[in-house]
Parts: C-alpha cells; sequence; structure tokens
C-alpha cells in the first residue's frame, strides 16, 4: 500500500471537512419530512479479511510523546523488579496499565480485551502486551523504595516539556498544590487499610499537583486513618525542589491541615507559600475593608441573557427551610509570627456576614472568619484571597484521579501495590497534559490541560484509523474526519518536530 504525502493527508482532511460542512448548510433549509431521519432500514455485519483496523487512534501519538521523551527508557535503567525479561521490561506493564486507562478502560480486567485486537498491539509495536494477571503480579513486585523511584522516573522528563511549549502554561509562578483524599474499599482483606474519621474503610493518599499544568508529581499512598498531612512536609520539599529551576516563582498552596507553621521558615527560603490558618478569636483584626469578589464569568461582547427563576430558593422559602445567605465579605490583613517561627508573615482574614433565614423571616446574623497565612507581599489582600480559593480547583483532579482515570480504584491486595498502581494509573492523567502541552495553539494547551480525562479519551485518542505495519515503520491511516481529527494530526507532527535534549 503506497504511503500517503503529507499533502496528501492535508487534502484529504480538508475534503472530508467541506462534506460534513455541506451536510450541516442544509439544516435549516430542509423541508418537513414524514418519516424520522434515523433509518429503520436493514443492516449487514461483515468482517474485513486484510484490513486491520482499531478505534484507538490517538494512542500512536502519545506511544510516539513518550519514545520521544526516553520514558520507557528511563524507567528500564532505573527500575529493576525483573530478573529475566521474558518478554516483558518494566516499562512494558508500566505503561501497559497507563495505556489501557488512555483506551478507555476502567480496571485491569480491561487488559483482557486489549490483548485480543492485533491492531491495537501492532499500533504500539508490540507482539503481545500483558494479561491482567501478569499486570496485577507486576504491580505486587514493588517496595516503597520502588514507587518512590517509578515517581521520580515520570519527574525526570517532565522538564524537557517545561523547558519547551509548556512555559507559557507555567508562567511567573508555579502553583504547587497539596492536599488529601479518601480511597475507600469494601474489600475485607486488603492489607494497610485502615477506617477514616468519616467511619470508611480505605485509604488516604496525599496528592501533589501542578495546578498551573494539571500534572500530579507526587500520590502517595496512606492507611485511611492517616491525618492529612502525615508525611506531607516531605513531598512538599520534593515537589518544591523539582519545579523551582523551571520557573521564575514557585507558591505552595493547602488547606489548614498544611500550616505546619515548623517548617514555614525553612519553606519561605525556597518558596512562597498560601495556606489556610485555623481560626482563633485572638486572630481578629480591627480594621477592615469590604470585598468585592470578580464576577465568575464575563460575556465577552457584554451581552446578558435573562436569568431564570431560582426554583430551588422559592421552594425553600415557601417550605420554611432554614437557608444561609451571604450578605456581604470584609478583608484585612496584619502582621503575625507564628510561635513555632522566628520570621514574621502576612496574615489575611475573611469576614463572612451571613443571614439565617427560614422563609422571609431572618433568624440571626451569623459571622465568621477564615485565615490565610502567606508570604506573599506584593498581591492585595483581595488577591490573595482569590489565589488561595483557587486551590480548590485541585478538587477537580483528585475527582479525575477517582472517577476519570480510575486510579484511586484500589485493585490489588494491600497499600504498597495499590500506591504502586495509583502512580501508573496517574501516568495516564500525566500524559494527557504532556500531550496537552505539545498543542500548537495557546488555548488549546490551557483548554485540554483543564478538559476532564474520559472527554479527551474521546476527542483525541478514540479516533478510528487503519492499522499499516511495514518492515521499519507503522502508519496509522484515520479512517473518517472529526473536528478534532486535525488537532490530532497537528500535535503527532509538532511531536515528530520537537527534539528533547
Amino acid at each position: 500500500m503506497k504511503r500517503m504525502s503529507h499533502g496528501q493527508s492535508r487534502g484529504n482532511s480538508a475534503r472530508r471537512k467541506r462534506k460534513v460542512k455541506a451536510r450541516h448548510c442544509k439544516a435549516g433549509r430542509r423541508r418537513a419530512r414524514a418519516k424520522p431521519v434515523f433509518s429503520a432500514g436493514g443492516l449487514h455485519y461483515e468482517i474485513g479479511a486484510r484490513t486491520s483496523a482499531m478505534s484507538y487512534g490517538g494512542i500512536g501519538a502519545v506511544r510516539r510523546l513518550v519514545s520521544k521523551l526516553g520514558l520507557a527508557r528511563e524507567m528500564d535503567r532505573r527500575l529493576e523488579l525483573l530478573r529475566r525479561h521474558l518478554p516483558y521490561h518494566e516499562s512494558d506493564h508500566v505503561l501497559n496499565i497507563a495505556y489501557n486507562l488512555l483506551c478507555g478502560g476502567t480496571r485491569l480486567e480491561d487488559l483482557g480485551g486489549l490483548r485480543h485486537d492485533a491492531a491495537y498491539m501492532d499500533a504500539l509495536g508490540a507482539e503481545l502486551i500483558p494479561s491482567p494477571t501478569a499486570a496485577g503480579d507486576f504491580t505486587r513486585r514493588f517496595s516503597e523504595s520502588d514507587v518512590i523511584e517509578l515517581m521520580e522516573c515520570i519527574n525526570a522528563v517532565r522538564p524537557k516539556l517545561w523547558r519547551g511549549r509548556g512555559r507559557d502554561l507555567l508562567g511567573p509562578v508555579a502553583y504547587v498544590d497539596v492536599d488529601g483524599t479518601l480511597a475507600p474499599t469494601l474489600g475485607k482483606k486488603k492489607a494497610g487499610m485502615d477506617m477514616s474519621y468519616k467511619g470508611v474503610w480505605g485509604y488516604h493518599p496525599l496528592v501533589v499537583s501542578l495546578a498551573n499544568t494539571g500534572e500530579v508529581l507526587y500520590l502517595v499512598n496512606r492507611p485511611g486513618n492517616a491525618v492529612s498531612h502525615l508525611g506531607a512536609a516531605a513531598w512538599i520539599d520534593k515537589a518544591v525542589a523539582l519545579v523551582s529551576p523551571h520557573v521564575p516563582g514557585v507558591c505552595v498552596r493547602g488547606d489548614t491541615d498544611f500550616s505546619l507553621t515548623v517548617n514555614f521558615d525553612r519553606w519561605s527560603e525556597q518558596a512562597d507559600f498560601i495556606f489556610g490558618y485555623d481560626a482563633q478569636p485572638a486572630l481578629v483584626a480591627d480594621a477592615w475593608t469590604r470585598l468585592e469578589r470578580e464576577p465568575r464569568h464575563v460575556s465577552p461582547t457584554g451581552a446578558t441573557r435573562s436569568k431564570r427563576e431560582d426554583v430551588k430558593g422559592r421552594i425553600v422559602r415557601e417550605r420554611g427551610y432554614v437557608n444561609k445567605r451571604l450578605n456581604f465579605e470584609d478583608v484585612a490583613e496584619y502582621d503575625y509570627r507564628p510561635a513555632k517561627c522566628r520570621k514574621t508573615y502576612r496574615m489575611v482574614v475573611v469576614r463572612k456576614n451571613i443571614s439565617r433565614m427560614k422563609g422571609e423571616l431572618t433568624l440571626v446574623e451569623e459571622i465568621r472568619y477564615f485565615f490565610y497565612i502567606t508570604t506573599r507581599r506584593d498581591p492585595g489582600a483581595a488577591e490573595v484571597v482569590r489565589l488561595a480559593n483557587a486551590r480548590s480547583d485541585q478538587e477537580n483532579v483528585i475527582e479525575q484521579l477517582k472517577n476519570g482515570v480510575n486510579a484511586l480504584r484500589v485493585p490489588v491486595y494491600d497499600l504498597v501495590s495499590n500506591w504502586a498502581y495509583m502512580v501508573m494509573a496517574a501516568l495516564a492523567w500525566n500524559l494527557k497534559s504532556f500531550l496537552a502541552m505539545m498543542m500548537h495553539l495557546k488555548a488549546d494547551r490551557r483548554r485540554y490541560v483543564a478538559m476532564e480525562f474520559r472527554r479527551f479519551v474521546r476527542e483525541m485518542i478514540l479516533v478510528p484509523c487503519q492499522v499499516i505495519r511495514r518492515a521499519r515503520q507503522t502508519t496509522l491511516r484515520i479512517i473518517g474526519w472529526q473536528p478534532t481529527t486535525d488537532r490530532l494530526f497537528s500535535v503527532w507532527r509538532t511531536i515528530e518536530r520537537t527534539g528533547f535534549g
């Protein structure tokens, strides 16, 4: 089969795009139909004899990016978990789990379908891929030091992206967010699990992520009864050391659980930080100014839609439920030195005036205080509050790890093996960010970094293609045009042209 040139591929894409556009142009000029648009005519299935095709066309670009970054070589060089490679290497097992999730899988058992897909294995240049049983056995080979080494292997290739197209996403300040989350399980024999403060059995992973690019820098599994800040100081140090050489400034953010005052003086010499602080009556300020927050959504044209009725609010008032309504917010700031610190830091306090209402009747005016301690002196108090509240976006990353990537599903039998699976599954999420950083347009990079994992899989991975395997090269010929086909093609061209030194 003759190989197409770049110009032919572009021409085919443009031709298919025009055909789809022509169909859409007729949408408003069609006459009334007597029958539904969806036909109930006859259908016939056939299985082709020679054509090899699959629905995971985007995995080729991911595989090429991994190869160019040298991630597989890094893992094979630094990880020693297998005495003999019959035939799989360490990188084969790790990437097998990550690729399974990128192709829409949700559990280890889904590898059973992929290892019977000849086109998928040809696209990866593999004669065979590990089975679900072999993948589960591989996670049990890890020790704690091996999992840490795996995370460092992934972190070793990140700077290659940050020095390239990812530099615009990092900006002048890189924000490192840290938080804990619960990973529940219904299993009864998973070693290392414990009961959380909510009465839920499972594990309590610590997530350290980079807000600018959405990457998970470190993911640490812990027993379910561990407090959020357990061991967090050491991982924050590692994250700051990883990011700081590539950006002008680093800022660490966390809630009140991570206000570890014994580390403040040391952290302030390496980076800035913004942490929530436990509310105390002695810390309430005297001089207040009104806090004006920016609107969440601003129309580019200035036009706004008419507001619909607040149905929920109407029902709450009619039935006399107790409701809380925010009236206004005030902000104040002053210098404060915690007892375990030698330095003085900036304390920003937000005072919220809340009305507790029942129906239309106001029962009581409630005052609540929120404290933020920071090393940042340059932004105003309102900007510090905005930056502190922006840390809540990490909850979206954690949600995607839980229900998008299913990295926190804990499918194997003990704490360390489940930790290893979490890191390998989180690699799928990180590969999404890696691919987003290779986008041509800056707006696309930001959009795909913030995109949900399942939508990313639908747009960039689930692309039907024909697999043509030659002696030296494999060609993935995209069968049908989709709105994201051109973007995938552009990303592949960018990966091919980019040299990661």
